[in-house]
């Protein structure tokens, strides 16, 4: 089998209600608080845990300096067919086994005062629409393995300047053989994704050896442990 990521282990969702955020995971979408906690080596900063299975949660980030501000279309969609910036999430499906449990979810996040539209029919995916907090955009689905022979339009391809060889290679990619030494960092490259850290920060975070920053940036301890220590 391939090696690639088999799913999202949390979506890290800024806020500045932290309170409001996890009430309505829990409250409105049935989805336990996992932990709550200082954000390791952010002064300031709160990190909230919401689990939607053992592997898989919804985080929020809410960190002194967050805005409140919310732009339509530049900050937040606002629905799944509206505009935001590249880069912004434009909205997060969460996943249910079947139209039951699609059904179910809707009565209850209706029975919470929620509006929900759906459920509709997409093909590979069922959907319900609403909102969350702070302007989020959510989606629950049901679905199947999707048929990308099916699928992926020659149209909307050609519109994404994607030619022919380039599909099957997005289609098909090449299996990764690790080499026989862990890798180092390669040089900055301005064109290539990178964190955004001040001037000058950035090429000495990425410097630092693999080692050093598991040694020196690692914070093993639960908070509760910490402070039963302490006492």
């Amino acid at each position: 089998m391939a090696l690639h990521p088999n799913g999202v282990n949390h979506l890290a969702i800024s806020t500045t209600d932290m309170k409001a955020q996890l009430t309505f995971f829990a409250e409105v979408l049935g989805c336990p608080t996992k932990a709550l906690y200082w954000m390791h080596g952010v002064d300031g900063c709160y990190h909230g845990f919401a689990e939607l299975s053992t592997d898989s949660y919804v985080a929020f980030v809410q960190h002194p300096d967050n805005s409140e501000k919310i732009e339509w279309g530049i900050t937040h969609a606002g629905n799944g067919a509206l505009p935001v910036t590249r880069g912004a999430m434009q909205h997060v499906a969460f996943n249910v086994d079947n139209s039951d449990e699609l059904l179910t979810m809707r009565d209850r996040i209706r029975a919470n005062n929620i509006q929900v539209l759906g459920p509709l029919d997409h093909g590979f995916i069922q959907s319900i629409y609403f909102a969350g907090p702070e302007g989020l955009s959510l989606e629950i689905c049901v679905g199947s393995d999707i048929d990308e022979e099916a699928w992926i339009d020659p149209e909307v391809k050609d519109l994404c300047e994607i030619t022919d060889v380039e599909m099957e290679a997005l289609k098909n990619p090449e299996e990764y053989t690790a080499a026989d030494e862990l890798l180092p960092n390669p040089a900055f490259d301005s064109s290539q994704p990178h964190m955004h850290y001040p001037p000058g920060i950035l090429e000495k975070v990425m410097s630092v050896p693999d080692e050093v920053v598991w040694e020196r940036f690692s914070e093993t301890q639960p908070p509760v442990v910490n402070q039963a220590m302490e006492s």
